[in-house]
Parts: structure tokens; C-alpha cells; sequence
């Protein structure tokens, strides 16, 4: 389970790793949905071997060990960052003023 403060800080635009199993997976928090109801999700997305993957997680599901917040933007103009699929890494991070 995760943290309820954790549970907080993963917003849009925040760089997060997910451990699931042996090795974690680090992307960019695209988008949180249904607030911190039952069903709630987020989805991470990261380039692997130079093609963008996208996961969604459940917030309350028994598989994720830890989420850890690496780091988050000041400010983030929309709640779903779906154009970041279209974009170049160094747009992202001017964009969103975040390290990826």
C-alpha cells in the first residue's frame, strides 16, 4: 500500500518511481484519475530502449510496494499531460520546467 502523503505529492508533471517488483519503473506522471476512490489510477510514461511505455497503476493495489516522488514541477497548467506523447524530451522539460 502506499503512503498517504505519497498519495498527495503524485500529480501531473511529477517524476516518479514505481516499485512493482525487482526493478522499478521511473517516468513522468501523466495523468490521476478518480481521486483517491477504490478504483483510482495513474499513469507513468518513459522512453524504454527508445520507445515511449505507458503504465497505469492502481493507487490501492497490494503489487506496488513503493511509489517514490523524485521530483514535481512549481506549477502544471492542465490536470492530463496527453500531449507530452507528441513531444521531444527537451520541449517536456521546458514546458513543464521538470528534469526528466
Amino acid at each position: 500500500m502506499i503512503a498517504e502523503d505519497v498519495i498527495n505529492k503524485i500529480k501531473a508533471g511529477a517524476k516518479v518511481k514505481v516499485y512493482e517488483g525487482k526493478t522499478p519503473f521511473e517516468g513522468l506522471v501523466l495523468a490521476r484519475k478518480h481521486g483517491s476512490e477504490p478504483g483510482a489510477t495513474f499513469t507513468v510514461r518513459a522512453i524504454v530502449a527508445g520507445v515511449g511505455v505507458e503504465k497505469v497503476y492502481p493507487i490501492h493495489s497490494p503489487a506496488i510496494l513503493k511509489v517514490q516522488v523524485v521530483s514535481a514541477p512549481k506549477k502544471v497548467r492542465r490536470s492530463k499531460l496527453y500531449f507530452v506523447r507528441h513531444i521531444s524530451g527537451s520541449r517536456i522539460r521546458q514546458k513543464l520546467d521538470v528534469s526528466l
